[in-house]
């Protein structure tokens, strides 16, 4: 136990430390002893969460000290929960989170703030860890703010430009609106169950009988957790942060896409789990929630040009598709479409990052096109990426939305089955459309572009093999494959036991070849479309739905910013410059004005004072005289 201790306070403060180094070592010694430094932290603790992984076998609390003293009978203690969804995600956090420490070294080369870069994704990785390995509500809180400071702090990072500092206020203002349900549902928890210890709350809801009060405050309790979880993971009605979060460099991009901050939401989900079983209506949200959104955004992104957006949107779609099977009980599923997802859209992020250094910052898709020559490695990788998200098989992204589909069309929901399925033949297409318009036609820029330097390439090759092998971590037991995911979280999570049978088997096949004939008829349509591109697209006045993205920006203008700035501007005007400020300029003003006519008295003869004196003499006299 003590060295499971020892790895586990190493794992989340080789980073933090990292975090404090990197600022003035980057000023004082050059970019070479950063870049050296923040991956040789981050694989440091990788190997911690490593050595974590192979050396806990079963649930493992590991207590450093009593952190607060809520009361006589309760404190919350700094401690970490080492199970199997803490350490398969912590996993992903440190291994990802490494890989793009590395392309960070050549994508952010000759940038001014090259320590203050690497200094803000250190600190990323620390709050992620404290979120994930937390075994108390209050500590997961800290690392979920902490991740929102981060991506704050990265988004904006070129805040000399107005609408990099634009977004990233906008993605904290957001996420401030789901964490305060967050923290409604912390206080309706303690007020439960009178602890914020995730295992004390999971142990009391296997023990039951709640109270009917009980119930109605856990019910509470879960409508503030999935108000956070949208907020933290980009879901319908807060997810308007996560495209505007591209204006941050695309290294973090790809973190805040695939390793950190986005899938926050579906690991508490699935962390409280027996909760949401406990209010299965909750658990209808999440699933509707879920494919309202994966088809929303999937309609979006067809219609973006910018390659980072298209990606944002895809996120967001792909976070739907994990959202949706949680809420149909299927959490393995969603945490083996996250592990998945991590993978493919790390490497299309970084790729997309690439075709930009090669470009010269250039990120929109009409200006690109046969870059395949010129990029070579990063065409062959990307194409890898968009070959798995768009289910082709026997890639990592088909077998993990496989298994996402085949939950949804056993579940009896038309509507939902629905929405996946159109959403899984979009994704092909505008995934499609993004590959052919970037790689294939004539290029259209203004810049040649230039392969990316071994720093980036490399970690787009690993990304490459990770997203084509990635699928036989959970390979389903009915193709003959072991689900080894599914037995590593069946001790944590519950998921609905899929039929071994042949008709089980033939229903599964058929899914298979339908979602694949999906995927081939979407990137065959973008072909067509594209590969002997114009220039002209979407220019019929139908289509501007989709390109201003239903106008949910505007909406929300119209109906809270601008009603908040006005409400701003009286309390400005009237209440603090009217009213609080016009009281204390008075009293200094009236003070000012007394003080002025009192001076006059002030003439420095003595003869006018004697006056005075006797004047005063005669009042209390006459004073005197009057009282008696």
């Amino acid at each position: 136990m003590a060295d499971l201790k020892l790895l586990a306070a190493l794992c989340v403060l080789i980073p933090l430390v990292g975090s404090t180094l990197w600022f003035w070592l980057g000023a004082r010694f050059g970019e070479k002893v950063v870049s050296i430094g923040a991956v040789t932290f981050l694989v440091a603790s990788f190997l911690c969460m490593l050595g974590m992984f192979f050396g806990v076998h079963e649930a493992a609390r590991v207590d450093f000290f009593e952190w607060i003293r809520i009361s006589s009978n309760a404190s919350v203690h700094f401690s970490f929960l080492l199970d199997p969804l803490s350490l398969t995600l912590g996993l992903i956090v440190t291994g990802v989170g490494s890989l793009i420490h590395v392309y960070a070294t050549g994508y952010m080369k000759g940038d001014p703030s090259f320590g203050r870069f690497f200094s803000y994704l250190n600190l990323f990785i620390f709050s992620m860890l404290m979120l994930v390995l937390s075994d108390s509500l209050v500590g997961l809180f800290l690392g979920w703010e902490g991740v929102g400071l981060c991506s704050y702090l990265l988004i904006s990072f070129w805040f000399s430009e107005e609408a990099n500092a634009i977004a990233g206020k906008k993605a904290f203002v957001v996420n401030r609106i789901g964490d305060f349900g967050f923290l409604i549902a912390i206080f309706a928890l303690f007020q439960v169950f009178g602890t914020v210890s995730i295992p004390d709350i999971l142990s009391a809801i296997h023990l039951g009988n709640l109270t009917a009060d009980q119930m109605f405050w856990s019910k509470i309790a879960c409508f503030g957790l999935i108000l956070g979880a949208s907020g933290k993971s980009a879901q319908i009605p807060l997810h308007i942060w996560l495209p505007d979060a591209m204006a941050g460099p695309t290294p973090v991009s790809a973190l805040i896409h695939a390793a950190t901050m986005v899938t926050a939401g579906v690991y508490l989900i699935c962390r409280l789990q027996p909760l949401f079983l406990l209010n299965g209506g909750s658990l209808e949200i999440i699933a509707y929630m879920g494919g309202l959104t994966a088809l929303f955004a999937a309609s979006v992104a067809i219609f973006q040009n910018d390659i980072k957006k298209v990606l944002a949107y895809s996120t967001i779609s792909q976070l739907g598709y994990m959202f949706l099977a949680v809420g149909l009980g299927a959490p393995v599923a969603a945490y083996f479409h996250l592990m998945t997802h991590a993978f493919f859209k790390a490497l299309l992020f970084l790729g997309a990052g690439s075709v930009i250094h090669g470009l010269h910052h250039e990120q929109n898709m009409h200006k690109m096109g046969g870059l395949r020559k010129q990029m070579p490695i990063t065409f062959w990788a990307m194409t890898v990426g968009v070959l798995a998200i768009a289910g082709i098989p026997p890639l990592s992204g088909f077998v993990s939305k496989d298994e996402i589909l085949h939950t949804v069309s056993t579940s009896g929901r038309t509507a939902l089955s629905v929405m996946a399925f159109l959403t899984a033949f979009m994704t092909a297409f505008y995934m499609g459309r993004l590959w052919v318009l970037t790689f294939f036609g004539k290029f259209r820029g203004h810049h040649e572009a230039d392969e990316s330097p071994l720093s980036m390439t490399f970690v787009l090759v690993t990304l490459a093999i990770l997203s084509a092998l990635g699928g036989l971590l959970n390979w389903p037991e009915l193709w003959g494959g072991h689900e080894l995911l599914n037995e590593f979280l069946s001790s944590v999570v519950v998921q609905k036991k899929i039929e071994i049978s042949s008709e089980a088997f033939h229903h599964s096949l058929l899914l298979a070849g339908f979602s694949s004939l999906l995927g081939l008829a979407g990137l065959g349509l973008a072909w067509l479309r594209y590969r002997n591109f114009s220039g002209k697209e979407f220019e019929a006045p139908v289509f501007n739905l989709f390109k201003k993205k239903y106008y949910i920006d505007e909406l929300y203008d119209i109906a809270i910013v601008r009603n908040l700035k006005q409400i701003g501007w009286i309390l400005w005007k009237g209440v603090d410059g009217l009213c609080i400020d016009g009281f204390l300029n008075g009293l200094g003003t009236g003070t000012t004005r007394l003080a002025n006519r009192l001076r006059g008295m002030q003439t420095g003869l003595a003869q006018q004072y004697a006056v005075w004196v006797w004047i005063g003499f005669l009042l209390l006299l006459f004073g005197a005289w009057t009282v008696r």
